[in-house]
């Protein structure tokens, strides 16, 4: 076929980038690759259709953030993320993840709805009318999700400084 070369471009050039986006969204690097792979499959189904939007890549990370919250919407209660890794490599996909280990901590214990507005505001920019149509809620409820999980890491960067100086909890 004509169009596989170019669908398997995308995909070997774009994989870390999604791989890490979808890290993001889970906290865990298995259900990152499984929605990965899960978003390409169906990117390759629609890949003439794509292709002539030119943006195959925001399809992807949409596909990737619905995928995400079906899965927890199916489960309606939270599962915490492992600890993350305490080194990556220098080839792994989600080094840029973990640069910070107590944000990724205090990220990985909020709610995963307030997760997935934050990774998307502050780490795909988008905007809360965006936002809000990939989670399928309203603009208010985005920056009211988002106000909570920035107050929520807030008091537990406060914590940590805390704690780090010396003084009690």
């Amino acid at each position: 076929m004509d169009d596989e070369p170019r669908f398997e471009d995308f995909a070997g050039d774009r994989a870390d980038a999604l791989l890490r986006y979808a890290y993001m969204l889970t906290g865990n690097p298995h259900d990152a690759a499984d929605l990965v792979q899960e978003a390409l499959v169906r990117l390759r189904g629609s890949w003439s259709r794509v292709q002539r939007k030119r943006d195959p890549e925001s399809y992807v990370r949409t596909t990737i953030t619905r995928l995400h919250i079906n899965i927890w919407r199916r489960r309606r209660r939270e599962h915490l993320a492992w600890d993350p890794p305490e080194r990556p490599g220098d080839d792994d996909p989600f080094a840029r993840a973990d640069d910070d280990a107590d944000l990724w901590e205090q990220l990985s214990k909020l709610p995963r709805r307030q997760r997935a507005v934050l990774v998307l505001r502050y780490y795909e920019e988008r905007t809360d009318a965006e936002i809000a149509e990939i989670l399928g809620i309203s603009q208010g409820t985005v920056r009211s999700q988002a106000s909570r999980a920035l107050e929520k890491l807030r008091s537990a960067a406060s914590t940590i400084t805390l704690s780090a100086n010396g003084s009690a909890r």
